[in-house]
C-alpha cells in the first residue's frame, strides 16, 4: 500500500509529459503555419516589374535658347510658350526596350521642330547593342553601337515618380554635360529613355540641368510586350556614334555656338 502514491505520482507524470509535449506540437505546429502565412505575405508585396510600358514626358525651356540680351530675343518669348512638351513611350520586356515618338500635343504644331524629336532607340542589354534612328534635320540616320557606358554615382536622395519610389544617381556624358537620374529597382530591366541605362533598375526620370532639358515618367502600363512589338529601326544612313559626330561637325562647322546644341542633342 506504500508504493500506491508512488504509482500514481508517476501515472501523474506520464500524463502531463504526454500534455506538455502535445502543447508543444501545437505551439511548433501554429509558428509553422504563421511562418508560411508570413513568407506569402512577403512574397505577394515583393513585385517586380518585368515588361511593360513606360511613358516619358520630355520637357525642353524653349525660353532658354534665347539669352541673348535684346530687344528681339524678348519680345519673341513672349510669343511663345516657355516649355514645348513632347511624349515618348518606352517598351520593356526583361533586357530588352524600345523608346519611340508617343502621343502628339496639337500645340507642337504652332511650334518649330527640336532636334531629337523623332528618336527610335531600341537597345538589347544582352548583347550590349543599340540601334538608333535620328532625324537630324531633313536627314535621317541609323546609327548601330554599343550600349553607352556611364559612371553613375548613386546617391541618398529619394523622390517618387509614377508611383515609383526612385534613388538620385548624378553623372557626366560627353566628357562635360551633367546629369542627374532617378531609377527604380522595382522594375528589373536596367535601361530608361533614350540611351540612359547602367543603373540598377529602370530609369524614370532624368534632368540635364545645363541643357534646360528633362524626361519624366509620367506613368506605367504593365501589359504583356511581345517579341514582335519591338519594330527594330531600319531606315537612314548607316553609320556608328563616332562617324555620326564627325559628320555633324563637319556639317555644322559654320554655325559656331549653335551648333553645339544640335550635336549634343544627337546623343542623348
Amino acid at each position: 500500500m506504500e508504493q500506491t502514491p508512488i504509482i500514481i505520482n508517476r501515472i501523474f507524470l506520464k500524463a502531463n509529459c504526454k500534455k506538455i509535449k502535445t502543447n508543444c506540437m501545437k505551439i511548433f505546429i501554429c509558428f509553422f503555419f504563421s511562418l508560411l502565412f508570413m513568407l506569402h505575405t512577403i512574397a505577394q508585396n515583393s513585385h517586380f516589374i518585368t515588361e511593360g510600358k513606360i511613358e516619358f514626358e520630355r520637357k525642353l525651356n524653349l525660353h532658354s535658347q534665347f539669352n541673348d540680351d535684346n530687344a528681339w530675343s524678348a519680345e519673341y518669348k513672349k510669343s511663345i510658350p516657355q516649355f514645348k512638351t513632347t511624349y515618348f513611350n518606352l517598351l520593356f520586356n526583361n533586357n530588352k526596350t524600345l523608346y519611340q515618338p508617343g502621343r502628339e500635343v496639337a500645340e507642337n504644331n504652332k511650334l518649330w521642330e527640336q532636334p531629337a524629336e523623332e528618336n527610335i532607340v531600341y537597345s538589347d542589354l544582352d548583347k550590349q547593342q543599340m540601334i538608333s534612328q535620328k532625324k537630324i534635320f531633313e536627314k535621317t540616320f541609323l546609327i548601330t553601337d554599343s550600349t553607352r557606358k556611364i559612371q553613375w554615382k548613386i546617391t541618398d536622395e529619394k523622390r517618387t515618380i509614377a508611383g515609383f519610389e526612385c534613388r538620385r544617381a548624378n553623372a557626366l556624358i560627353m566628357d562635360s554635360v551633367y546629369i542627374v537620374a532617378f531609377y527604380t529597382d522595382e522594375i528589373v530591366t536596367t535601361s530608361g529613355p533614350e540611351s540612359f541605362s547602367g543603373l540598377p533598375g529602370m530609369i524614370l526620370g532624368v534632368a540635364i540641368p545645363h541643357e534646360h532639358i528633362t524626361w519624366f515618367a509620367t506613368k506605367l502600363t504593365a501589359i504583356p510586350i511581345k517579341e514582335t512589338d519591338f519594330k527594330i529601326p531600319v531606315k537612314g544612313v548607316k553609320l556608328n556614334n563616332n562617324t555620326l559626330k564627325e559628320t555633324l561637325k563637319s556639317s555644322l562647322k559654320d554655325w559656331g555656338k549653335y551648333a553645339d546644341r544640335y550635336i549634343k542633342a544627337a546623343f542623348y
